[in-house]
């Protein structure tokens, strides 16, 4: 049976699941679905409409499933879902999607949002992905699996983030990341690859040396990039992970590419100890 305080509002239509448990002054509107484990703190909006999975824990103050913050919304039930097992920290906020997007907010399993992180309308953040503390999504960006985006980040709608990516706190991004890159920069520019990520998902040395060698190949060697790209992709054919960042270029997107500034040589500066 769930747990309710007697102060929450729960509207009738509201699809509240066995062991959920919902503390004081929250609010669930008529289309709202909790999963078995879900747990609402307290002082916890959740709109909309709006699916939240299985054990994840929602802070106080975070508001969930409001309508996205675009002009060109016009008031149609687009949806947010959220994964199982996600730890949604105070002052969260998270917006459904619009008509002329994919229709819906979408955020994976086991993922971390820090105080104040945001979600806007129409982003696909993928599993196991961290957003510490104020980081921002505008709309309809998408966000790779195991990615950590530092503290006060900000990336702009439409951008696309790889997988395994890692941005340096106060840092901003206006153009897609490859698959393990490491950005920074007010306006972030690549530094090298996201070693530290890699290591603790478990890469090998000769992955980590293949990869190096094609951040290298694509980055800061003369030629056409397009000619850089089939290079790399013939050189390394088979390469799990050289295969992901091959494939991230080639499907190409509404931003540009995020390029390293200047030529810095061997992965930019610490690689190989930032995290």
């Amino acid at each position: 049976m769930a747990m309710i305080d007697p102060t929450a509002r729960i509207a009738d239509g509201a699809r509240i699941a066995d062991s959920v448990e919902i503390g004081p002054y929250c609010l669930i509107g008529p289309q709202v679905e909790l999963a078995p484990g879900v747990r609402l703190l307290g002082h916890v909006n959740v709109t909309g409409v709006t699916a939240i999975g299985e054990g994840t824990v929602v802070y106080p103050f975070a508001s969930l499933g409001t309508p996205p913050q675009s002009v060109h919304y016009r008031g149609g039930p687009t949806r947010l879902v959220i994964g199982a097992h996600c730890e949604l920290r105070e002052g969260v906020t998270m917006n459904t999607g619009t008509e002329d997007g994919a229709g819906i907010t979408s955020v994976g399993d086991r993922c971390t949002f820090m105080v104040g992180a945001h979600v806007g309308h129409d982003c696909c953040v993928g599993n196991n992905v961290t957003l510490a503390n104020n980081t921002v999504l505008g709309g309809h960006v998408s966000v790779g699996d195991h990615t950590f985006l530092g503290g006060h980040v900000a990336i702009h709608q439409f951008v696309r983030i790889g997988e395994g990516v890692m941005m340096a706190g106060m840092s901003a991004a206006r153009d897609d990341i490859i698959p393990f890159g490491f950005a920074l920069g007010q306006t972030g520019a690549l530094v090298g690859l996201n070693i530290v990520g890699l290591r603790r998902r478990g890469a090998t040395k000769a992955e980590m040396h293949r990869i190096r060698r094609a951040y290298r190949l694509l980055f800061f060697v003369e030629g056409r990039i397009a000619d850089r790209i089939e290079a790399v992709a013939r050189e390394f054919a088979g390469d799990p992970l050289v295969g992901k960042m091959i494939a991230f270029i080639r499907a190409g997107g509404k931003r540009p590419l995020m390029r390293p500034r200047a030529r810095r040589g061997a992965d930019g500066p610490a690689s190989d100890g930032v995290e």
